[in-house]
């Protein structure tokens, strides 16, 4: 009869596959994907540019990079694990709605991030990170750019078209008739995408004083719709 001793009671494949990875690369992985995450929370916070700042979002920036790490680390040493591991991230879905294209750009980043830390490429992760903060940086903060604006007018009279058109065509650089539609009671709205001149916006004081101008709102156009 076979005997069981002691070592084979407490034997378990969970501890034969601790012993397969190594703690101290695993450490360092996570280290890099926090402190990659962290310059990857600065840059989000600086470059900023939408209508509310979530800091929420900016948080789970730090913990996505971290996580994937996790993930990769986890599965680097088991293909059968690898493969459970994706058919049981296909079912996750981000419902989210995402306002700013320039959000998909950091969750992107955070997650190659995280993924390069698990793989163990920190040197790539490090100078990857550092080239894409200085892209940021520099064109979202230092390049300036002009964005038009709508420009929305309600009017009662349609004899006022011409002089509408006229003090428009004066105070700015650019514009160009979007759309024209009829209202009820017999009220007019048009649209026009203009570019200012200088950021003055005096003029639309002047369009709401005309004659038979019901209304005038500006908004801005680009992506983030304010008043």
């Amino acid at each position: 009869m076979d005997t069981v001793n002691f070592k084979d009671i407490f034997k378990s494949s969970i501890l034969e596959k601790t012993s397969s990875f190594s703690l101290v690369d695993s450490l360092i992985g996570l280290l890099v994907a926090f402190a990659v995450g962290l310059f990857i929370y600065f840059i989000y916070k600086k470059t900023f540019s939408g209508v509310m700042y979530s800091h929420t979002f900016n948080i789970s920036l730090i913990i996505m990079s971290m996580a994937t790490a996790l993930i990769i680390i986890g599965i680097s040493s088991n293909v059968l694990l690898s493969l459970g591991m994706v058919g049981a991230l296909s079912i996750v879905r981000f419902r989210t709605p995402i306002k700013d294209p320039m959000d998909i750009v950091y969750i992107f980043w955070a997650i190659v991030a995280g993924i390069l830390c698990g793989a163990g490429f920190i040197p790539l992760v490090i100078i990857g990170s550092i080239l894409i903060g200085l892209v940021l940086v520099i064109f979202i903060n230092r390049i300036k750019v002009e964005n038009p604006y709508l420009l929305v007018v309600r009017y009662n009279e349609a004899s006022i078209e011409n002089s509408l058109e006229h003090v428009i065509s004066g105070h700015v650089k650019k514009h160009s008739l979007k759309s024209k539609s009829v209202m009820p009671g017999n009220d007019y709205e048009v649209t026009y995408e203009i570019r200012v001149k200088e950021n003055d916006m005096s003029f639309i004081n002047h369009i709401s004083g005309m004659e038979g101008v019901r209304s005038a709102i500006m908004l801005s156009y680009d992506g983030n719709f304010t008043a």
